[in-house]
């Protein structure tokens, strides 16, 4: 078997360096006993976590993020499965238009996409809900879902499938008890990036988000644009942890590399 030499290690640690030691400062500036960014500090102090505590419209942003991801990822993935199983397994005029549509929020800028939900909901009269804000998550995130169910279910084999319905079986039984457990890895991954896309969207949300829906990344925004001061840096490593602890518990339920690759079971 190859082994790397020397210096291609060197440059692997090197480069993994570069990309966590930004999340290390950021997480040790949460730990100043100052009221202002610091780093080094002459001592260290868990006050800017109690202050996040006692930030009742931070902690109101982080739950409605919350919610937010979760209803948006999980209706996008409901979305997605079948039309990932209707884009892999047959063939039918408008099958490549059908795909791209889909996928096409990937190629739309944010800004854009905000204005022009910003001016659809301004017509409609429907903006400044949280349904209209789940509405444009959901469009936003589908991409993210469908990328990687669609990735498990192309090659599926229906044999499987066939035998279970030949047998007796529904087709919901069928897809319940024998498709699904074959691209479990794809839509647990897919559902995980359009959670994580939908928690951390900004750009777009700035155009629709109102007083009574603002998410935290734009309270986090509108923190940084008022004053500097740590508690941004607590509310970050909040989030840094929290991933943290996400990505090993479903690397030890699932198989974190299944799942972003959406290899199927």
């Amino acid at each position: 078997m190859h082994k790397n030499g020397f210096f291609s290690l060197l440059f692997h640690y090197l480069f993994i360096a570069f990309i966590v030691a930004p999340l290390l400062v950021v997480m040790a500036m949460a730990f100043t006993d100052k009221g202002y960014l610091s780093l080094p500090t002459d001592g260290l102090s868990l006050r800017w976590f109690r202050a996040l505590l006692e930030n009742q419209e931070m902690l109101d942003a982080f739950f409605l993020s919350l919610k937010l991801g979760l209803v948006s990822a999980t209706v996008a993935t409901l979305l997605a499965v079948p039309a990932a199983l209707a884009i892999s397994r047959y063939e039918f005029p408008g099958r490549g238009a059908l795909t791209g549509f889909l996928l096409s929020p990937l190629m739309i800028p944010s800004v854009v996409l905000g204005i022009a939900f910003l001016r659809f909901f301004s017509m409609a009269q429907i903006g400044g809900s949280f349904w209209a804000l789940s509405i444009t998550h959901v469009i936003v995130v589908l991409p993210y879902a469908l990328r990687l169910t669609l990735a498990s279910t192309i090659g599926l084999e229906r044999d499987i499938e066939q035998a279970a319905l030949s047998l007796g079986a529904r087709r919901w039984t069928a897809f319940y008890r024998v498709v699904l457990p074959r691209i479990r890895t794809g839509v647990i991954g897919g559902w995980m990036l359009a959670f994580i896309q939908s928690f951390d969207e900004l750009t777009m949300t700035v155009f629709v988000a109102t007083p009574g829906t603002t998410t935290l990344p734009v309270a986090m925004y509108n923190q940084i644009s008022q004053t500097i001061d740590p508690l941004i840096t607590a509310v970050s490593t909040v989030l840094i942890v929290g991933t943290l602890v996400l990505m090993l518990v479903l690397d030890r339920m699932v198989g974190l590399d299944r799942v972003l690759i959406g290899e199927g079971k």
